[in-house]
């Protein structure tokens, strides 16, 4: 049987598509999938990755070895310096390097602040997707 939780700060009902999330950073475990799927607001700062990777980290279902789906489509203002790059990539990164990163994204800034975290992990299993159904196809693959 599959455990699917919707996680905010107070876990409160999950919003709907389109609407504001409760918190950056809301997300879903789905442990018989082995899957993290992760949606930041429009506006996001260093501070609310590392909240998100704090709360996944202390979740007693989270493994690093889970795939994530990381949606960056809502973001419209990425706050963070090279400085918060390096940080979240070298100590605040809750996933292993041999997890499976699906990043879904709409923007260039998006999808360069996707790229720079690859990089900065040397993530192996790491797509960059135009739509979460695409990134879930390749997660599943």
């Amino acid at each position: 049987m599959s455990l699917t939780e919707v996680v905010h700060g107070d876990n409160a009902p999950s919003k709907q598509p389109g609407q504001p999330l409760a918190l950056p950073g809301e997300y879903s475990i789905d442990t018989e999938k082995r899957l993290v799927v992760v949606r930041f607001a429009s506006r996001v700062i260093a501070e609310d990755i590392t909240r998100y990777a704090e709360r996944l980290r202390s979740h007693p279902d989270f493994e690093p070895t889970f795939s994530e789906i990381a949606d960056l489509r809502e973001v419209e203002e990425l706050e963070l310096q090279a400085q918060d790059f390096l940080k979240l990539a070298d100590t605040i990164d809750p996933f292993s390097v041999e997890a499976k990163r699906a990043f879904v994204v709409r923007t260039s800034v998006q999808k360069h602040a996707a790229r720079m975290h690859k990089i900065l992990r040397t993530q192996r299993h790491f797509e960059i997707f135009h739509s979460v159904e695409e990134a879930k196809q390749w997660i599943e693959s």
